[in-house]
């Protein structure tokens, strides 16, 4: 039975077939054109087969892509060097023709051990296609990819084989021929070298990237996906592990803006679109798809290019009136967290300031040795600084402001002298910084946030500097938490948006209190004010929201779950009311604020830290914090707690529970009224 997934309801497909073939490493090799608002370039994707990385094995033979009892009409290689607008196929999963079935036929696919997927959650059919009429009736295997947006132009496989010195990731017996399989085995042998070799294996990824083709893919698109094939590649083993696909994207393109600073110089950015990045390079945008990634960018030499990256980078000129600049990251995260912008920003540098100025940075003590957790972690390979004893003592790591011209010198009367203290702070509650530097950049003024956060790099919205400390202070704090909650650790399902929104709402209260240095009674005070604005923001968002929004957990029972080919949707995704409702935060911030105070705020951060050193690097979801915060509770203080009532009070049904009281006071005029 197939029913087709009603458009209306504005949720985003999530294409890529996650559970057959995962990619582990990009590459990007981008030029920026002002003049045509265009990106254009080549992305190179090293992957890993699903018989590499699944943790159960199956004896049975792999099914992949997702629906259709039609045929796939691929562009041939010699038309794939000729850009298609709005190309439509029968590839039927657009979005007003996604399909949603049943399983209708036997699931003979291995399992992923990182998805819950016994059961069909999505609804999206990993059934077969038939597409090589010319191959004897047998069926090739199909990688998609999350894409949007995209004037794809060519698709080919990399020979890495041909790379100098790659001799050293091939066995000797594997010498002789060169074939898929030798390339697969070089790509293989890449993606896992320990993390000690990460600078070499980085190397190489850029050699590998630069390598010759040695053939053109059939490929074609759609609405939502890029799909790509190789004529008797059956199954995701025989497919080439290292693809390179020359794209533009487009001026209208929802993953980037193209607009003016406040300067009035030209600029662009990446700004938390819905779609996340899948118009600004082909991706797997499934939380899963946790990769590394380096990227190349070239622009005109007045620009300034920032983006996601643990090295601070500098320009190089190529020629007159041209630089690169060049950026990596080695732990592995969602491609939705990769982040660029591009524009004639300043760095704002410190003015001299006294010796008793609260925002002074100062050195980290190498020598500390309070080192609980170092060299324990639980997440995959990476250089963690969570392993590095002179990290876990960092209270302050390097960080940058950048800013349009006019702005300078506010950033440097106030956002200059808040990051320090409130990085300190940070730490303070919750222990090593997970990334090593940080970047902060005043965004132009059709940002529709105060701020958003992603790996090294922080927006922050002009807004939020006229305020004064007061309200850049808190708004940086909620940003820095989110380093920890919600790109060190991320929700494995996106529809639980409160496992970063709650936790940075709950914690930026907490961060700002000790940046300021209160004493205990003041913070106690400040915490509680606040806690009285946001409760009466939560009633009035309740009164006027539709109740289905109002959901932290709207999937329920079927969380996490994906298709089998590890497709899936975010429910509500798209909806446009979404940008505009706070209440992943807020109810998400009151069930924080009401489990803190059930077991007691010393012990509660304590736990947090333990929560935060066994999940860091790591997808979570709502039942991994409740579960292990309530091993965390003596018995006599849980007597109604269970994750069960927490889901069903909170979680999973609209509005507040009916016996909760936020135990907030309101100060009014030094008077405090208690409701």
């Amino acid at each position: 039975m197939e029913i087709k997934l009603d458009p209306s309801r504005d949720d985003l497909p999530l294409m890529a077939n996650t559970s057959h073939m995962l990619v582990k490493h990009y590459v990007l090799d981008l030029e920026v054109d002002f003049e045509s608002r265009i990106i254009e370039g080549t992305i190179v994707l090293f992957f890993e087969d699903g018989s590499r990385f699944r943790k159960q094995t199956s004896s049975t033979k792999e099914t992949c892509q997702l629906a259709s009892n039609k045929a796939y009409k691929f562009r041939t290689p010699e038309l794939c060097h000729i850009p298609v607008t709005n190309a439509r196929t029968t590839f039927n999963v657009g979005y007003s023709d996604f399909v949603i079935c049943d399983k209708g036929e036997e699931d003979t696919s291995d399992k992923d051990g990182n998805h819950d997927n016994q059961e069909q959650a999505s609804g999206i059919s990993s059934s077969k296609y038939c597409c090589d009429t010319e191959n004897h009736g047998r069926e090739d295997f199909l990688l998609v990819l999350d894409c949007c947006d995209l004037s794809v132009l060519k698709v080919e496989e990399v020979d890495v084989a041909a790379v100098p010195g790659i001799e050293k990731f091939i066995r000797p017996s594997k010498l002789t021929t060169v074939s898929e399989e030798l390339r697969n085995e070089i790509v293989h042998e890449l993606v896992t070298l320990p993390a000690v070799h990460w600078r070499k294996q980085l190397d190489y990824f850029v050699r590998c990237s630069q390598a010759p083709s040695c053939g053109e893919l059939f490929f074609d698109t759609d609405t939502w996906s890029l799909q790509i094939r190789k004529t008797g590649a059956q199954t995701a083993t025989d497919f080439p592990h290292a693809i390179r696909i020359s794209y533009k994207t487009k001026p209208e393109g929802q993953s980037v803006t193209w607009t003016s600073d406040q300067s009035g110089r030209p600029c662009v950015y990446t700004m938390g679109s819905p779609i996340n990045n899948r118009a600004l390079f082909p991706c797997q945008e499934p939380p899963v798809a946790m990769s590394t990634w380096q990227a190349t960018v070239r622009a005109a030499a007045s620009f300034v290019v920032l983006m996601s990256g643990e090295n601070s980078a500098k320009p190089t000129q190529l020629h007159e009136g041209c630089s690169s600049w060049h950026y990596y990251v080695t732990m592995p995260m969602p491609a939705s967290t990769f982040t660029i912008a591009v524009g004639c920003w300043t760095e704002v540098v410190p003015k001299k300031w006294s010796s008793n100025d609260l925002m002074i940075e100062r050195p980290f003590p190498l020598s500390e040795t309070d080192c609980r957790y170092v060299g324990v972690c639980s997440h995959m390979e990476y250089p963690c600084r969570f392993q590095n004893a002179a990290a876990t003592t960092q209270k302050v790591i390097p960080h940058r402001v950048f800013a349009p011209g006019c702005l300078k010198g506010v950033c440097q009367e106030i956002l200059l002298r808040l990051l320090p203290p409130c990085l300190s702070a940070a730490h303070s509650v919750l222990g090593s910084h997970p990334f090593s530097r940080l970047d902060i950049l005043i965004v132009p003024a059709n940002f529709s946030s105060l701020g958003m956060a992603s790996p090294h790099i922080i927006f922050l919205s002009q807004s939020t500097l006229t305020g004064r400390s007061h309200l850049c202070g808190p708004r940086l704090c909620h940003e820095i938490a989110h380093t920890w909650f919600g790109l060190a650790i991320g929700a494995r399902d996106w529809t639980e948006e409160w496992l970063s929104e709650g936790f940075a709402t709950h914690l930026e209260d907490v961060f700002w209190a000790e940046a300021q240095q209160l004493a205990p009674h003041d913070a106690e005070e400040q915490r509680e004010l606040r806690a009285c604005l946001r409760w009466h923001r939560l009633r009035d968002e309740l009164r006027n929201s539709p109740e289905e929004m109002q959901v932290l957990r709207p999937s329920k029972e079927k969380t996490g779950h994906v298709s089998d080919s590890g497709a899936s949707v975010v429910k509500h995704g798209l909806n446009p009311e979404k940008n505009f409702m706070q209440v992943h935060y807020l109810k998400g911030y009151f069930l924080l604020r009401f489990l803190a105070r059930r077991l007691g705020d010393k012990t509660y951060f304590s736990f947090l830290r333990k929560f935060v050193h066994k999940f860091h690097g790591q997808l979570i979801l709502s039942q991994d914090f409740l579960q292990m915060l309530l091993e965390n509770i003596p018995e006599e203080k849980r007597p109604d707690l269970s994750v069960e009532n927490i889901f069903q009070d909170w979680l999973e049904s609209s509005g507040i529970p009916k016996n909760f009281c936020p135990a907030a006071t309101e100060v009014i005029h030094d008077k405090r009224v208690t409701f």
